[in-house]
Formats: structure tokens, C-alpha cells, sequence
């Protein structure tokens, strides 16, 4: 216990000791983050002040924008700090915060991208039972299951994470506190709880991605029977990227989470680690959001309005 008590903060992985390549790590991650903050806002309010907007499907779109801006939130600034102020500590507390939150925002997302792709299933295959199966109530319940169950989930991961008994080393191979290697730093007869939960949580988001590329693969045969082109290049203008982004998160953190654990970092393991943990909350908004023309219209009506009231 004595080696656990005397880590009091961690040491974050550099992207270079080059001082102007600090400050390109910091000019580039604060470009995606303003981007995923400005699309995800811009989402999130649309959504709330258009009545238009208040159906299942951009109900369950502005879930998503919060979990986007809560992931690359939790990770993003700290970074860019770090790198403006030549540093790479975070403290351990501080530690335990990041892996809690970005746990649970990352994890949350998955499942709710799994009953968005039930609810387009639901409207193009049975339209006819959608009213009943997709009304406010249980879209609401669907989603609180979801928040509260990721929490517990989180949780309990976070604290058996930190649980464990570290043997001294305090430098992680990554750009922001992370389950595997957290693990790596660990004693080895104390983590192995917590090495199979990752398995579990994996096949878990693995069971998720079957289920959302069912919903498609269903989705798609619906929509080529239908008789007119236009449908057809929606519906496959529209699911086609939303299973891209989905395919590119669950491959790159199942990798990251899943594959043995070396003794340093390469190349590889940090874009990946970037591919999934910074690129999806940037890409969503512009995929699932911006490219749909009641949004847009939604958001050139509020912008709008605002123009009008300040003259």
C-alpha cells in the first residue's frame, strides 16, 4: 500500500519536447475543439428552442451533442494546457475525474447511437407502430436508463481501477489518464478484476455494433424497394456516414482497450487513441446534424430572428 499512497499525480504523455511542435499540438486540438464545442452547441440549441425539432430522433440527437461536448471536454483542454505550459502532470484526483468522465460520456454514446438506429428502423420499416413505440415516455425512459446505468458503469470501473496498487511509476504512455494504461502501471496480481470488466464492457459495445448494423442492413432493404431515386440517395446519403463514424469509434477503442499492452507507445496507438477519442465529437455534428436540412433551416431561423431583433 505504501507504493499506491505515494503516486500523488501522474505524467501524461508529451506529443514532442520540440516547442513549436507544442504549440502545433495546441493550435490543432484547439481548432477540433471549437468545431466539435460550436456544432455540438449549435445543435443542442436548435433543438431545444425549435418545437419542430422535439421528436424522437433529434431528442436523441441532442443527447448525443451532450455527450460529445462532455468527452472532448474532459480531455481536450487539459491537454492544450499542458502543451502551452510545457508540462505533463495531472494530479491524481484529477486523474480519477478524467477517467470517471470520459468513461461514462464515451460509453453512454454507444448505446444511444444503438436506439437511434432502432428509431430510424422503427420509422422506415413499421412506420405504422411508430407513434406507439417511440412516443415522449419512452423515449425518455429509454434515455435515463441509459445515463443511469453508464454512470454505474463508470463507476464501478473507475473504482476498481483505482482500486488497484501502483508499483511506483507514474508516466503514462498517453496524452490523457486511461483504463489500459493505468493497468500497465499497476502490480500485476492486482488489476486483473478490472482486465476482465474491459472484456466484458468490449463485447458489450460489440453486441451494440451488431445490433446498429442489423438496424441498417434492414433500414437499406426497406428503401430499395422504394420505387422513386431521391428516398434512395437519403436514406443511403444519411446511414451511410452515421455507420462510418460508429465502425470508426467501436474499431479504434476496442483496439485501444483490447490489445496487449506494450511497454511503450508508437505512432499507431496515439492516432488511434485521437481517432476515437477527439474525432467522433468533432465529425458527429458535421455528419449527423449539419448535413440535415431541418436543422440547418432551424438554425438559419434562429440566427435569423436574432438579426431581426437587434435592428
Amino acid at each position: 500500500m505504501s507504493n499506491r499512497t505515494t503516486v500523488t499525480e501522474f505524467l501524461l504523455l508529451g506529443f514532442s519536447d520540440v516547442q513549436e511542435l507544442q504549440v502545433l499540438h495546441f493550435v490543432g486540438f484547439l481548432v477540433m475543439y471549437l468545431v466539435a464545442l460550436t456544432g455540438n452547441l449549435l445543435i443542442i440549441t436548435a433543438v431545444a428552442l425549435n418545437h419542430h425539432l422535439h421528436t424522437p430522433m433529434y431528442f436523441f440527437l441532442m443527447n448525443m451533442s451532450l455527450l460529445d461536448l462532455g468527452s472532448i471536454s474532459t480531455i481536450v483542454p487539459k491537454s492544450m494546457a499542458n502543451s502551452l505550459m510545457s508540462t505533463r502532470s495531472i494530479s491524481y484526483y484529477g486523474c480519477i475525474a478524467q477517467v470517471f468522465l470520459f468513461l461514462f460520456f464515451t460509453t453512454t454514446e454507444l448505446p444511444l447511437l444503438t436506439i437511434m438506429a432502432y428509431d430510424w428502423y422503427i420509422a422506415i420499416c413499421q412506420p405504422l407502430h411508430y407513434e406507439r413505440v417511440m412516443n415522449r415516455r419512452a423515449c425518455v425512459r429509454m434515455a435515463a436508463g441509459i445515463w443511469i446505468s453508464e454512470v454505474l458503469n463508470s463507476a464501478l470501473h473507475t473504482g476498481n481501477t483505482f482500486a488497484i496498487i501502483f508499483c511506483g511509476d507514474n508516466e503514462m504512455d498517453q496524452f490523457f489518464c486511461e483504463i489500459p494504461q493505468l493497468l500497465k502501471l499497476a502490480c500485476y496480481d492486482s488489476y486483473l478484476g478490472e482486465t476482465g470488466a474491459i472484456v466484458v464492457s468490449v463485447c458489450f459495445a460489440l453486441s451494440c455494433f451488431v445490433l446498429i448494423v442489423v438496424s441498417y442492413v434492414l433500414i437499406f432493404k426497406t428503401m430499395l424497394r422504394i420505387p422513386w431515386e431521391q428516398g434512395r440517395h437519403k436514406a443511403f446519403s444519411t446511414c451511410l456516414p452515421h455507420l462510418t463514424v460508429v465502425s470508426l469509434f467501436v474499431s479504434t477503442a476496442s483496439f485501444a482497450y483490447i490489445k496487449p499492452t506494450s511497454s511503450s507507445i508508437s505512432g499507431v496507438d496515439l492516432l488511434v487513441a485521437v481517432l476515437y477519442s477527439v474525432v467522433p465529437p468533432m465529425m458527429n455534428p458535421i455528419i449527423y446534424s449539419m448535413r440535415n436540412k431541418e436543422i440547418k433551416s432551424a438554425l438559419w431561423e434562429m440566427i435569423g430572428s436574432r438579426l431581426y431583433s437587434k435592428k
